[in-house]
């Protein structure tokens, strides 16, 4: 958890080492990550904007591609939603309707973060697909969830598609414009901490509103 926390809080440094190690193997890395936080319902965990906005930084630079950087990104975050969307269209009906809370399906997700998920992609349909992305925690479940609820696959692909791109040029490229400003990339752990908290946001208010609603 300690590894995982500082390569969080420090995705930039820990990148150029990368860079400078490995050269190419780097992208494979970056298309590896991001597949799996948007693929793998068990990953949510992983970086993803910082993950991004490093990246962006990194291009700027002229240590990484940044059309390949954006093209390969915009891949991966599109595939991983379509894996996570075949899953969930396969075992979600199943998961939803399991009343074995000792199951293996409830050791392995959140269900927690499946049911908020839920509750998003029933409030804002298939735009959830679109939206989700910049919402972490709630990305990697939206496209289960979406899979589950037998939601058309043309609709779908479509809204991922948008979504995937709009997320990673935004990201990355706000790190390209950004990422290496003097009092950015000397506080780039604050900046990161920062972007999380702003993604995270939106789950903090339907909380509170969930909180209030309940109270009443």
């Amino acid at each position: 958890m300690s590894a995982l926390v500082d390569y969080l809080l420090h995705s930039d440094r820990h990148l150029l080492e990368f860079v400078r190690t490995y050269g190419n193997w780097v992208y494979g890395l970056l298309f590896a990550i991001v597949f799996a936080e948007t693929g793998f319902v068990v990953t949510p965990f992983l970086p993803g904007d910082s993950l991004l906005f490093a990246a962006g930084a990194l291009a700027a630079t002229g240590a990484l591609s940044t059309p390949a950087v954006i093209g390969l990104l915009a891949l991966a975050a599109f595939s991983g939603n379509t894996v996570n969307y075949a899953i969930g269209r396969a075992t979600g009906p199943r998961v939803f309707a399991a009343t074995d809370q000792l199951g293996w399906r409830h050791r392995l997700l959140n269900r927690q973060h499946l049911t908020r998920a839920h509750a998003f992609f029933e409030r804002h349909g298939g735009m959830a697909v679109v939206l989700g992305r910049f919402v972490p925690i709630v990305r990697t479940f939206v496209p289960f969830v979406a899979g589950a609820a037998q939601m058309k696959s043309g609709g779908f692909v479509l809204y991922n598609a948008v979504g995937a791109l709009a997320w990673v040029v935004l990201c990355v490229g706000a790190g390209w414009l950004f990422g290496n400003v003097p009092v950015v990339k000397d506080n780039f752990s604050l900046v990161t901490i920062g972007i999380v908290a702003v993604s995270v946001m939106p789950i903090v208010i339907e909380w509170v509103r969930h909180r209030r609603r309940a109270a009443h």
